[in-house]
């Protein structure tokens, strides 16, 4: 038996805390810092997310995570320049895995403040001189540079957590965890999702791009380490909201098309216009962006309070542009961890510019729910597959 003490749980009354193999090693290093009990599993989880990811598309993935849920996952995809401006990315050449992370954190920059970063392929220099520029508490690839270790543990005062993980670990197929002293066991959900998965396609509209393919797993593969009820908005790689552990399957589609929403509003002309003062922190940028978008933007616009923000001050984002700038988005792909139970569903995530989804399907409303996607021209698959996780 091998074993990592931690310094306490979930909360630092709860001692003794520690992770441990009953058989054979830890297949994880710790390569700086001293990760805890929550960083282990936002490490664990989001390494299966974006190995899943990179085995499915075979393109580079990362992950955003907070608290047991991502706050954001992308493909190594290039980025445009609106991209860059959008997501803060760094000028010049980026590599693909630097992309992905970029990409990830871009989708909701806010939820991502003190995140935990996944990777799927090993961490170069770009990827560790953009995340140590931000507000993180550790990182979890299967490999590192020796110039992206060198920047990484500087950070945080040289207390930034790296841990490196065996890319070829395999779990034991039947897992295990205790609730209130009960051990409960269930087989390890080792299901491969693929495009085999998107084959079942029920309305009158099938025509599904590799593009939109690639966005349907993401989103999938997305929700099978999201704790539910969940729903993911995808688009080019990347999600654009993620709505995790809301007890309503239509609250889990507010919730992710708000985000998307928010995604797309942070491209809006005035959104982009906005100059601000010179050596804001990150953090304080990220949240006078999302005041201004949101209906609390008198809070940021107000005499007093703009001046420490920006150097001039903005005009107003009014409630028509933003249903007018909404109404132009467009190429969504939705994906949901378990069936949609009415079409009330399909017509909020058509409002953020859904055309496709992918679900289990099986409910009594499927008909309902298929005669609304037809009725927008959408493309439905179901995958028969239930995608719970807690």
């Amino acid at each position: 038996m091998t074993e990592l003490e931690l310094k306490y749980g979930c909360n630092p009354n709860q001692k003794p805390a520690r992770i441990l193999m009953e058989h054979g090693e830890l297949p994880l290093q710790v390569l700086n810092g001293k990760p805890g009990y929550i960083n282990f599993m936002d490490a664990l989880n989001s390494w299966q997310l974006v190995r899943a990811l990179k085995r499915a598309t075979g393109l580079p993935a990362a992950a955003s995570f907070k608290h047991v849920s991502p706050a954001g996952a992308a493909l190594g995809l290039p980025l445009s320049d609106v991209d860059r401006k959008v997501f803060f990315a760094p000028e010049g050449p980026l590599s693909p895995i630097a992309c992905a992370y970029i990409r990830a954190r871009g989708a909701d920059r806010l939820c991502s403040f003190g995140d935990w970063a996944a990777l799927s392929d090993p961490c170069d220099a770009d990827t560790a001189r953009f995340l140590a520029a931000e507000v993180s508490d550790g990182i979890i690839a299967p490999g590192y540079t020796d110039e992206a270790l060198a920047i990484l543990k500087t950070k945080r005062k040289g207390g930034y957590n790296v841990v490196q993980i065996d890319p070829d670990y395999e779990p034991e197929p039947v897992e295990r965890r205790k609730i209130f002293g009960i051990t409960f066991e269930q087989g390890y959900n080792n299901l491969d999702i693929s495009e085999s998965m998107l084959e079942k396609v029920v309305t009158k509209n099938t025509t599904l791009s590799q593009e939109a393919k690639h966005d349907l797993l993401l989103a999938l593969i997305t929700l099978k380490y999201t704790q539910s009820n969940s729903v993911c908005y995808v688009k080019d790689g990347q999600t654009l909201g993620v709505g995790a552990g809301q007890q309503s399957r239509i609250h889990c589609t507010r919730l992710a098309g708000n985000k998307a929403d928010i995604w797309w509003l942070r491209r809006h002309p005035k959104v982009l216009g906005l100059q601000f003062v010179d050596k804001i922190r990150r953090p304080d940028r990220d949240n006078a962006i999302d005041l201004y978008i949101s209906d609390e933007h008198d809070d940021v616009l107000a005499e007093g309070s703009w001046q420490k923000i920006f150097k001039v001050r903005p005009e107003v984002l009014t409630e028509e542009e933003k249903k007018s700038w909404i109404a132009q988005q467009s190429g969504v792909s939705v994906g949901s961890d378990a069936f949609f139970p009415f079409g009330d569903n399909v017509e909020r995530a058509r409002r953020s510019g859904v055309q496709y989804i992918a679900q289990p399907g099986g409910s009594i409303r499927d008909d309902q729910v298929i005669e609304t996607c037809d009725r927008h021209g959408m493309v439905m698959c179901f995958t028969g597959i239930r995608l719970f996780h807690h």
